[in-house]
């Protein structure tokens, strides 16, 4: 599927690997609705964007907040690729310093926003999709973000590991699913990249996480993703896959 002149939509696409991903679909000619909290700077960047981006303001967990702003997104014209970055970690053990069992809360908060979250983006964007006319054999294509803490989750990372991981088990049974109505599914697994959420890292932090990638030994740049993500739009054959993009990472406990 060209992106010239599709209708896509990318959450988080206010920060980070989203607003890289937003950048290259306006650059290749699509028209971009970005979905971030009400709190981001979602309408800012939008504005950057130029006439083709627009903003609304959405939590992924919040099914409402989720439909409608597909129904947005399709008022520009017929939804044709979803890229999903809306995600977060908050570090965990299974147990504290003292040997007491850890509380529910923050491992319920990190499934929900990334699992539940997921689901929600996935339905919704189906079921906008499902109606299209096929354009180069597809009615649409989804693009979810997982991490490379799906396969080796570090230690303090134990509910944020088993999001990712739910989020590549969903990958295939999604992609199969929704074959009979012309829609691809795929994830993308990335390793240390560049984001915000690093951006305050101490130096030696940031230094020591670069050195870990075999190569290239530096941190992903999120135009790296965003040219993957790119490229499964474009690739009809690409389908039910977890792509790792990683610099041939793999971590460590710790």
């Amino acid at each position: 599927m060209h992106i010239k002149d599709i209708n896509a939509v990318v959450t988080g696409g206010a920060s980070g690997l989203g607003l890289a991903a937003a950048t290259r679909l306006v650059e290749d000619g699509a028209t971009v609705t970005l979905v971030d909290l009400p709190t981001s700077d979602g309408a800012a960047r939008a504005e950057a964007l130029g006439p083709a981006a627009r903003f609304v303001a959405a939590d992924v967990t919040d099914a409402e907040n989720v439909a409608a702003a597909f129904t947005a997104a399709a008022e520009q014209g017929p939804l044709r690729a979803v890229i999903h970055c809306a995600g977060r970690g908050r570090p965990m053990r299974v147990l504290d310093k003292s040997g007491v069992a850890a509380e529910l809360a923050p491992f319920e908060s990190v499934i929900g926003l990334n699992v539940v979250g997921s689901f929600n983006v996935l339905r919704f964007a189906a079921q906008t999709m499902a109606g299209n006319e096929p354009h180069d054999g597809d009615r649409g294509v989804c693009v979810f973000t997982a991490s490379v803490a799906a396969f080796e989750g570090q230690i303090g990372q134990i509910n944020y590991a088993a999001a990712k991981a739910a989020i590549v088990g969903m990958t295939l049974p999604a992609a199969r699913d929704l074959a009979g109505v012309g829609i691809r599914v795929c994830t993308i697994a990335p390793g240390t990249f560049d984001t915000p959420l690093l951006a305050g890292a101490r130096h030696d932090v940031r230094e020591s996480l670069a050195a870990s990638v075999p190569h290239p030994r530096r941190l992903g740049d999120p135009a790296e993703f965003a040219a993957l993500a790119a490229h499964i739009v474009e690739n009809g054959m690409l389908n039910g896959e977890t792509i790792r993009l990683d610099g041939a990472i793999r971590m460590a406990p710790r």
